[in-house]
C-alpha cells in the first residue's frame, strides 16, 4: 500500500462493484450468523462451504448469537443469516431482530435456508 506525504489517507482504491476482487487483492467476505437452537445453518453452512472452495476471492466466517443482546447488537434477523461484506443479503427492513429462525422464500417454497442457486446470485457467482 503507498502513502502520500502530503495526505493522511492511504492512496488505495477498492474494487468498483461487480469487479474482479482478486486483481484488487480484496477479498469477499460472507459471515454466517446462528444460534445453536437452529436446525437451519447446518444446511447454508454446508452451502457456503462449498461455494466458498469455488469462489477464489470469498472468505467464510462463522458467529454464533448467543444471546437476545447479542442479536440487537448485530442486527441479527434470524437463523441462518448470511451478510456479505457485512450486509444481510435477504433481510427485508422491517425484519425484526431477536433469536428466531429465519424463513427463506425459495422456489420450491419458503425454506429454512437459501438454495445455493440463491447464494449464488448474492454472491455473483
Amino acid at each position: 500500500m503507498c502513502f502520500s506525504t502530503m495526505s493522511p489517507t492511504p492512496s488505495f482504491v477498492p474494487a468498483p462493484p461487480g469487479s474482479d476482487r482478486t486483481i484488487y487483492g480484496e477479498l469477499m467476505i460472507v459471515t454466517l450468523m446462528y444460534f445453536d437452537g437452529c436446525p437451519n445453518w447446518k444446511t447454508a453452512d454446508e452451502r457456503l462451504t462449498q461455494l466458498s472452495e469455488e469462489i477464489t476471492d470469498m472468505t467464510l466466517e462463522r458467529r454464533v448469537v448467543g444471546t437476545s443482546e447479542d442479536a440487537e447488537r448485530y442486527e441479527f434477523r434470524g437463523s441462518p443469516s448470511i451478510l456479505v461484506d457485512g450486509v444481510d443479503a435477504f433481510a427485508a427492513p422491517d425484519a425484526p431482530v431477536g433469536l428466531s429462525c429465519r424463513v427463506y422464500p425459495t422456489p420450491d417454497g419458503p425454506a429454512g435456508s437459501p438454495t445455493i442457486e440463491q447464494l449464488r446470485q448474492v454472491l455473483a457467482v
